[in-house]
């Protein structure tokens, strides 16, 4: 009986010892906050934060001041010590509003192939150079290359003679030769390989940061449609849009916000498509709708809403779910679950659709985030991403953009 006993409680105390590893785990090395009279982990409410005893560090730095906290499991067992990073809130303006994405890349990207009917048979060149789809070509013969027209004069220039291509495959540079082949159905040399060096789409606007005159929209990057490839940019600009339509999602297929663009004139510049959104300046930043930005651990599990535009272009409240959120995640667009609820926009679109990317989600009156994917078996279901980490991509877009003009 004695033996039975010590196992279970052996067992219990394994048991016991992965969750504490697992909670541990959860925990971010640095915490920040806005408030010091509200430090804690709303989504982890097993877990404490202490001051560190006489050890706690107080220094001042431009961010605000700088302490050091133990996190602690049922305010009892230590998991580890953290940092906590207090700062003044910062304020925007909410959005949830369409605009309109005209992008051009940095380079043209291969997005496919064919066959070209030549004397010798049918050949393609660049593909038989192992160029592949989602290739970034960047120079031909240490020329640069920035779009469409640029590879198609240099192409017939160059005839049959032999190309040294530079490219980009997932960030890395790299090299390939071929030789361009008569097209006996056009008359025209040719590599096989097609391009793109553009791209235009709508999305939702997240909030404007009315001070420095910036925008945040998406909550992810802007992919090629063919390759689902990061397109590398080069300039791009928004514009008015109005929503009029909307396809629903069902199980197994996304729908979509179908859009129209109101004017050719551009309200903003693009100047960032990075991994949890596009920022850039706009023209006249709205001032209204004004919110704090929650601290992601601010953040807890439970009811919240979205702003988002299903008709015309303006803005409306529904309500969400927050489900989980990883404050750990690796993903810079995927932090949080979130549940559509709201019985009125599941009916118009049968949950998360193509083109609510960016839609802001607030909670407790703040701003915590925004939708960035739809889980595609099961509509009503998506990831967001932590407005704050799309603050930090606004701020860091600002100091590039101002070094840039600076330099």
């Amino acid at each position: 009986m004695l033996e039975k006993y010590i196992k279970s409680l052996v067992f219990a105390l394994v048991l016991f010892g992965a969750f504490a590893g697992y909670m541990a785990s959860c925990i971010p090395d640095n915490l920040y906050f806005t408030d010091e009279n509200e430090i804690s982990i709303k989504s982890m409410p097993v877990v404490t934060l202490e001051t560190a005893g006489t050890a706690v560090s107080r220094e001042v730095s431009s961010g605000g001041e700088n302490l050091r906290y133990t996190a602690k499991l049922f305010g009892a067992i230590p998991l580890k010590n953290v940092n906590v990073s207090l700062s003044s809130a910062r304020k925007v303006a909410v959005a949830g509003t369409p605009f309109g994405i005209k992008m051009f890349s940095d380079g043209v990207m291969v997005v496919g192939f064919s066959d070209i009917e030549t004397p010798f048979g049918y050949k393609s060149p660049a593909k038989a150079a192992d160029i592949r789809t989602g290739d970034i070509i960047i120079k031909f013969n240490n020329t640069k290359i920035e779009n469409i027209n640029d590879v198609e004069s240099y192409i017939e220039a160059s005839k049959d003679r032999q190309l040294q291509v530079v490219f980009l495959r997932d960030n890395v540079e790299m090299t390939a030769s071929f030789c361009p082949v008569l097209d006996i159905t056009t008359g025209s040399y040719r590599t096989g390989m097609w391009v793109r060096d553009s791209s235009a789409g709508v999305g939702t606007m997240t909030f404007y940061d009315v001070q420095k005159g910036m925008f945040a929209g998406l909550g992810h990057g802007i992919k090629d449609a063919d390759t689902q490839k990061d397109i590398r940019l080069l300039s791009g600009e928004i514009v008015p849009v109005k929503i009029m339509g909307v396809t629903k999602s069902r199980n197994g297929q996304a729908g979509e916000l179908k859009g129209t663009f109101l004017s050719s004139f551009a309200t903003g510049q693009i100047l960032a498509n990075s991994t949890n959104g596009v920022y850039g300046n706009v023209f006249s930043p709205p001032d209204g709708n004004m919110m704090e930005v929650a601290s992601p651990q601010e953040i807890q599990t439970g009811g919240a809403y979205i702003m988002t535009t299903i008709n015309g272009d303006k803005a409306k409240k529904y309500d969400v779910v927050i489900e989980k959120i990883a404050l750990n995640g690796s993903n810079h667009s995927k932090n949080m679950v979130i549940r559509i609820t709201d019985p009125e926009l599941l009916a118009v679109t049968g949950g998360i659709v193509q083109g609510m990317s960016g839609s802001p989600v607030i909670q407790n009156g703040k701003l915590v985030g925004a939708i960035t994917h739809v889980f595609v078996n099961q509509v009503e279901r998506g990831y967001g991403v932590f407005a704050q980490n799309m603050l930090d991509s606004m701020d860091n877009t600002d100091r590039v953009y101002n070094k840039k003009e600076a330099g």
